[in-house]
């Protein structure tokens, strides 16, 4: 994917930006008229366009027009003969962003296109800002030291060398959007945009809309032609957080972007390409829903090439507390206060409660818990945890149940012998004779089933 275009007619001038642009780092493009620009300008999203303004058909003017209707944010350079500046300044009054009079002065060139480069660079920054104004992204960094977090943050660290499509697996509120933006940040990309759309919040006849754009005229309202995420991505990484929700028949067209990074725009029939790279998350089993004919079994492989599994929040409970210290100090900050701090009763509070909300709910835990609190002491009354209807642990708390349900039939069953085990052997005071008689097994069995444990719990600490 070029970054520039150049449309000059004569080959040797030609042959001179280019090697000027690339030896900047530029990826470039050519054209040699008006026509031939406005083809690709259909085609492709160029940074820049640099133009010369007298051309053997049509003129440099026509490229203007072009690549404002492509893109309106699309800086324009045009390039023209000393003797007709005047023809320049009317380029700049129809929107062309910057003129230079041949012959190139190369070292001026570079200074305009770096210029331009950088001009459209805040322009996008402003579309997405405009957008992600007042929203929280939770803390700037991926903190836990759980042994699960450390293996999907070495797996996205993996993955953030490559352009491999990232699939991110989670529960609702663990940090999936905050984890595709360590990739983004990591990766080759991380000077490109971040462009994030959330495909369950969006009603269906507008996912495609938000998605890819429209043109002028594609349905009432449309005065005016939108530029889609996929194109404010371009160059950058596109997050489709709750893919599992996307409606079946746009799974064809995200399909599509993702294999030859090409779409329309809705209303449009020019085929347009993009240099994005496509990270999707979702707390939905994605087989569950392929076999129910809910989910493109193509694309589910297509977003699986590098899967990353980001554990609940109740699977690493040691992480609660530094958790929740960077939230009540980052929470503190923004409120102007100072010098608060958890209270023992709140900090086992905190570590007793199973967190369904993950992450999430803690970070709502704690503001709700400043709000309260007058004081520099936060106690378990500011918290408002709610101890649910159940006295003891969840099932989710105790046994693994990710999975297919073979594997979590197996690991209940496994935790379900070791339980009575445990409790046959205390009602005896230890026992194995009269254990095993209660249990209803021989000796020999009750005695291979305690090694095997063991040896799984030596195992597991070696």
């Amino acid at each position: 994917m070029a970054d520039i275009l150049i449309v000059e007619d004569k080959e040797s001038l030609r042959t001179m930006l280019r090697a000027t642009l690339e030896s900047r780092g530029y990826a470039v493009d050519e054209a040699g008229d008006a026509e031939e620009a406005r083809r690709r300008l259909q085609a492709f999203r160029y940074l820049v366009v640099l133009t010369d303004l007298k051309l053997p058909v049509g003129s440099g003017l026509d490229v203007l027009q072009a690549a404002l209707e492509a893109d309106p944010e699309t800086p324009v350079v045009v390039m023209t003969a000393f003797g007709t500046v005047e023809q320049a300044v009317r380029a700049m009054k129809q929107g062309a962003s910057d003129f230079l009079t041949k012959p190139v002065d190369t070292d001026h060139l570079l200074l305009l296109l770096d210029r331009a480069v950088e001009s459209r660079r805040v322009a996008t920054e402003l579309v997405l800002l405009k957008e992600d104004y007042q929203r929280r992204y939770g803390l700037p960094r991926v903190l836990g030291e759980d042994p699960a977090l450390k293996e999907a943050m070495l797996a996205l660290q993996r993955a953030a060398g490559t352009d491999a499509t990232v699939l991110l697996l989670g529960e609702s509120g663990t940090g999936k959007e905050l984890m595709s933006r360590a990739l983004h940040q990591l990766s080759s990309r991380a000077k490109g945009a971040f462009v994030a759309i959330n495909c369950a919040a969006i009603p269906e006849n507008l996912l495609e809309n938000e998605l890819f754009g429209h043109e002028k005229g594609a349905f009432t309202g449309a005065t005016g032609r939108k530029i889609g995420k996929a194109e404010l991505a371009h160059k950058g990484t596109l997050f489709l957080d709750e893919i599992g929700d996307m409606p079946l028949p746009l799974q064809g067209k995200i399909l599509r972007l993702v294999q030859e990074r090409q779409f329309e725009r809705v209303g449009g029939l020019q085929t347009l390409s993009v240099d994005v790279r496509v990270v999707a998350a979702t707390n939905r089993d994605l087989r569950t829903l392929v076999e129910q004919k809910l989910f493109r079994e193509d694309l589910f492989f297509r977003l699986s090439v590098m899967p990353i599994e980001i554990p609940p929040l109740r699977r690493r409970r040691r992480d609660v507390p530094l958790l929740a210290e960077a939230f009540l100090q980052r929470l503190a900050r923004e409120m102007g206060r100072k010098e608060l701090r958890l209270s023992d009763a709140s900090k086992q509070a905190l570590a007793a409660h199973s967190w369904p909300g993950n992450v999430r709910e803690l970070q709502n835990c704690l503001e709700r818990a400043l709000i309260l609190c007058d004081g520099v002491t936060i106690e378990p009354s500011h918290l408002r945890l709610d101890p649910g209807p159940r006295s003891g642990p969840a099932l989710a708390d105790v046994i693994d149940l990710s999975g297919p349900l073979a594997e979590v039939r197996e690991r209940a069953a496994e935790r379900a012998e070791e339980e009575a085990i445990a409790l046959a052997l205390k009602q005896v005071d230890g026992d194995r004779s009269a254990a095993a008689e209660r249990l209803g097994v021989s000796l020999s069995t009750l005695n291979r089933r305690l090694l095997a444990k063991q040896r799984g719990t030596t195992d597991s600490r070696a």
